[in-house]
């Protein structure tokens, strides 16, 4: 059983027992969640689709750990011109366990 769920903006594939990493949540680690924002749901070859969302389904998770991903470079340059600018992030990200999938 799969399913396809909203979090935090951006839409996942999720099934139970998989770990994902996510935009960084607000919650405590080890604290439960709850993602109501289901697209689509399949158990066994019958499928559901929301439009947009299903009803009375939802996804349950449990956040691992904060963490940054990994560096990402930016760089610019024009050249004959003698511009050159190099920045770069990393990103605040949230590890998740879906547990459930109701």
């Amino acid at each position: 059983m799969y399913a396809i769920v909203d979090i935090a903006g951006q839409q996942f594939k999720v099934q139970e027992g998989w770990k994902l990493y996510v935009h960084r949540l607000q919650e405590e680690e080890g604290a439960t969640l709850s993602f109501d924002k289901v697209l689509l749901k399949d158990g066994d070859g019958n499928v559901q689709v929301g439009k947009p969302f299903l009803e009375n389904v939802s996804v349950q998770a449990t956040v691992l750990k904060h963490l940054k991903g990994d560096r990402v470079l930016v760089f610019k340059k024009k050249k004959r011109k003698g511009y050159q600018k190099c920045n770069g992030h990393r990103q605040q990200l949230t590890q998740i366990r879906i547990d459930t999938i109701s």
